[in-house]
């Protein structure tokens, strides 16, 4: 540590600002006394009252009449003081309203907070380095002379205060932590879905003005556009079904998808109690008996309103699966109460599929094509899952269905030998509350190095907590390559848990104390936090946190679509999807006529 310094340091500072004012007056006279020389020449030459003096810029500034004695006095103060003394009056403008435009310019790019990434800092995903990984992953690319940006990442925003991109790279997993309004679909999820070289799923519980309406045109230039909306978020023609009893013909399928209606009827804390288990191991036996019989998943709803029928008892007998069977049949002939209490939790679970308009989507329609997961992930297609919050049975489809796209792409990466190419990228916006898929954290610990690339955007720590529990929520956190936080962040506890990974650095501290001897300064250092707690809660709109795995965190402003090349046509063609979406929901709504016109 410096020691303090001596008394004599008052002398010093005397000194230190005798030089300073020196370098100031330098600092005018300099240029002051060149352009009195040049204004006395001019002048003269001007007025032709007599040959030009030779270079004497001091001689001019304080004795300009011994330079030019045939000037007159006038013609001296117009061209040796007012002249110079003007352009030096413009030249201090200029040169202040030049740096204005630079501080400007740099507080508007937002100066890189002390301590937070540099670009060496998180090199890796940085164009050089990203550009280099791309090649080793995607074995179309390994040939190619130059490479698309958006070939070798996706996008996440600049290192703040800077042009460096920061992409992440096509075997990186996700997690966004956003607050609403804060760029989590502008910023992250429409550039990602619209620079996307593969196919791309995304699950919302918004249409107009969201993900879907600006995205829906371009992503058709690229392959087809495939829409479940069960619930009409987006009042779209029934232009497909898929069958959620195609991956259920096997015990382990039948209850992944009775997992999903569990986990979209009850949270994570509830879904160990005896009913919840009862009433998902039921759903399981009924789904895998419908699947083997190859029979609509509507039928399920029948069996589940009469459960003394043995038709899936005897079709799991049929198809061996006699343990099943028992199982099934001991529950139905089990105590009365026991037995409606189970088969009335899992008709509560399932009830969605009681609702004709949603169960059309999941049940065969003549003349509407089936989406078929594994056609799918070798396409540029792409696939939009809406629901609504709390959409209970209709959203359990939906993760069912986001769910089966990933398992198919899985293996599918199997079968090329290990990944994807191009990736899978898969959106999956307002997770929390529209795609609960139960071992989502499970599953993140290895979809990145199969080419599928899932960004999960939840709008809080404890949002995710409350649908993954807080083991579940941590496994994901962990297993995140990559971590995007932006602003909004109003847990105190989430906020300190960021500040400390983000981590301390060295803040030089300065004191001053005067006594009867003199002034004596010390320097010592000590560690504050780079951002601490109330720091993180007020993140600027525009700006996000990053953490990637082995690298320091770093400050990113992020580049929200409309702020980019080709926003224009984008916002237009956002502007046509949204008004057909509005042209359908108004047609659903006016009366009927009869054959005469007439109102029904």
């Amino acid at each position: 540590m410096p020691q303090p310094s001596s008394p004599n340091t008052s002398n010093t500072d005397g000194y230190d600002i005798a030089f300073r004012v020196l370098l100031g007056v330098i600092a005018i006279a300099v240029p002051a006394s060149n352009l009195a020389w040049l204004g006395g020449n001019l002048t003269a030459w001007a007025t032709d009252s007599g040959r030009t003096a030779p270079y004497q810029p001091v001689q001019a500034l304080l004795h300009p009449h011994q330079l030019w004695p045939s000037l007159d006095d006038t013609s001296l103060l117009i061209g040796a003081r007012i002249l110079p003394g003007a352009v030096l009056i413009a030249l201090g403008i200029t040169a202040a309203a030049l740096y204005k435009r630079h501080k400007d310019g740099s507080s508007g790019r937002k100066k890189r907070v002390a301590g937070m990434a540099k670009p060496k800092d998180i090199e890796p995903l940085l164009a050089k380095a990203i550009t280099a990984k791309a090649r080793s992953l995607r074995p179309s690319l390994k040939d190619s002379k130059t490479i698309a940006a958006h070939d070798t990442g996706i996008l996440l925003g600049n290192i703040q205060g800077t042009r460096h991109e920061v992409r992440m790279g096509y075997e990186d997993v996700a997690v966004a932590i956003m607050a609403p309004r804060s760029g989590k679909t502008t910023s992250l999820a429409i550039p990602s879905i619209l620079s996307a070289p593969g196919p791309v799923l995304l699950t919302s519980n918004k249409a107009a003005g969201d993900a879907y309406t600006a995205t829906l045109e371009a992503r058709a230039k690229v392959g087809r556009t495939w829409t479940m909306d069960p619930q009409q978020i987006a009042h779209a023609t029934r232009e497909m079904w898929w069958n959620p009893l195609a991956d259920a013909k096997s015990l382990e399928g039948a209850g992944r998808l009775a997992g999903h209606f569990l986990a979209a009827s009850v949270d994570a804390s509830q879904q160990g109690d005896f009913w919840s288990k009862a009433g998902s191991n039921i759903l399981s036996q009924l789904f895998l008996a419908a699947a083997l019989d190859e029979r609509p998943i509507t039928d399920v709803m029948q069996w589940l309103a009469f459960p003394a029928d043995r038709t899936p008892l005897d079709i799991l007998r049929d198809h061996g699966f006699t343990a099943v069977a028992a199982q099934l049949k001991g529950t139905v002939e089990g105590p009365p109460e026991t037995r409606d209490g189970i088969y009335e939790t899992a008709r509560q679970y399932a009830s969605a599929l009681l609702n004709s308009e949603i169960a059309a989507w999941v049940t065969p329609q003549k003349g509407v094509p089936e989406f078929k997961p594994a056609e799918f992930v070798t396409s540029l297609d792409t696939l939009y899952l809406l629901s609504k919050d709390g959409g209970g049975g209709a959203s359990a489809l939906i993760a069912a269905c986001a769910d089966s796209v990933m398992r198919a792409a899985t293996a599918q990466a199997e079968r090329n030998g290990g990944r994807l190419d191009p990736p899978l990228l898969a959106i999956l916006d307002e997770a929390a509350n529209v795609c609960k898929i139960s071992d989502l954290p499970d599953l993140y610990s290895h979809l990145g190095s199969r080419g599928i690339i899932p960004i999960t955007i939840l709008q809080s720590y404890r949002q995710g907590q409350k649908v993954w529990g807080d083991a579940g929520m941590d496994a994901m956190w962990s297993a995140s390559t990559i971590k995007v936080i932006g602003s909004g962040i109003d847990d105190p506890d989430f906020a300190d848990k960021l500040s400390r990974l983000i981590g301390d650095h060295d803040v030089e501290t300065k004191s001053t104390s005067t006594s009867d001897s003199g002034t004596s300064t010390s320097i010592s250092m000590r560690q504050e936090r780079i951002l601490p707690a109330d720091a993180i809660r007020a993140l600027a709109k525009g700006t996000a946190l990053l953490l990637a795995t082995g690298m320091r965190a770093a400050m990113l402003t992020l580049r929200p679509w409309y702020a980019e090349p080709g926003a224009d046509e984008l916002s237009a063609a956002s502007a046509r999807a949204s008004k057909a979406i509005t042209t359908r929901a108004i047609a659903k709504t006016a009366p009927k006529q009869d054959d005469f016109g007439t109102a029904a």
